[in-house]
């Protein structure tokens, strides 16, 4: 029998379908986690805090693989799980579909001042003009990032008929290479980022990136908060350098009371709700966890796969 440490949170997803080699031990809080940790050679230790997850994993040390609904896991014991020769299965792509939604509603919200017309509506008020009259239709994009979320959102915003020019390395069908897109940011009515947490993108767009945008340019951030340097960021909205910028994701999160962007008349800030704006991830990730399952017992690979060294 192989013992694995689950989740209480998704046992009704799963405890029906595990196979009979499975001896499941559901924990329902960290102490728990924490006692059932040493014991597992299969763990699924997702938690609502962070800092908890983190101790549960150096804690389990026979651990073989570890599964996650997370597709960020920047912030785990990476450099420790690789030492000990850990398989790390992700998130990655089950929150695809309605991020990628969320960003359409984000610029089509920007687009037509909706906003505006929401607040009117509170008011009691009959506009007799709309607060936004700007048109996907024919406008740039540039994307950074082209994994599950950016590919999703590429093909949604070509349906507007915008021209979406992705970021890749080889540079093939029209894509920018990673070093040519900060040269062309001029180019773009929109910029959005999709891409993962990782040293390289640490702070990718700030004042010079800012300060190459279209004073038309609008910033839309689906990654995480430090991608964009957010001081440099606040400078250029209150400079009206940019026209807006539509956050989910802000550094630090939750974001503190009293920050600028709460007030900023172009800044947009949805807390991170992209993701939550579902009823399918957890169906997902069981769905995917169970069939990983018969991958490990075959002894093929397990899907998606983290890769330790690049952190996504």
């Amino acid at each position: 029998m192989t013992k694995a440490a689950l989740s209480a949170m998704i046992r009704p997803l799963v405890e029906p379908r595990l196979p009979e080699w499975i001896e499941p031990l559901w924990f329902t809080s960290k102490e728990q986690a924490l006692d059932f940790a040493p014991q597992a050679e299969i763990g699924w230790f997702d938690l609502n805090e962070k800092e908890p997850m983190i101790e549960i994993a150096r804690a389990a040390t026979n651990l073989k693989w570890l599964n996650s609904i997370y597709a960020g896991l920047d912030f785990m014991p990476l450099d420790v799980l690789k030492e000990r020769g850990v398989v790390v299965t992700n998130g990655v792509g089950i929150n695809a579909i309605t991020i990628a939604e969320y960003v359409v509603m984000l610029m089509l919200s920007h687009a037509k001042g909706y906003r505006d017309v929401v607040r009117a509506q509170d008011r009691h008020e009959w506009l007799r003009d709309s607060p936004g009259k700007r048109e996907l239709s024919g406008e740039r994009v540039l994307l950074l990032g082209m994994g599950a979320i950016g590919s999703l959102i590429k093909t949604r915003l070509e349906a507007f008929d915008m021209t979406v020019v992705p970021v890749r390395r080889s540079g093939a069908d029209g894509a920018l290479r990673p070093g040519e897109w900060r040269q062309k940011l001029g180019e773009f009515d929109w910029v959005v980022l999709a891409v993962p947490s990782t040293p390289e993108t640490k702070h990718m767009i700030g004042a010079l990136e800012l300060a190459a945008m279209r004073p038309n340019g609008v910033l839309v951030n689906i990654a995480r908060g430090d991608v964009v340097d957010q001081e440099a960021l606040v400078s250029a909205l209150r400079e009206e350098k940019i026209e807006a910028a539509l956050l989910d994701v802000t550094d630090p999160e939750p974001l503190p009371e009293d920050h600028p962007l709460w007030e900023l008349g172009n800044a947009q800030v949805t807390m991170h709700l992209s993701g939550r704006a579902q009823t399918k991830m957890f169906q997902r990730s069981a769905d995917r966890f169970i069939e990983n399952l018969e991958r490990w017992h075959k002894g093929e690979p397990v899907q998606p796969q983290l890769d330790l060294e690049l952190g996504y």
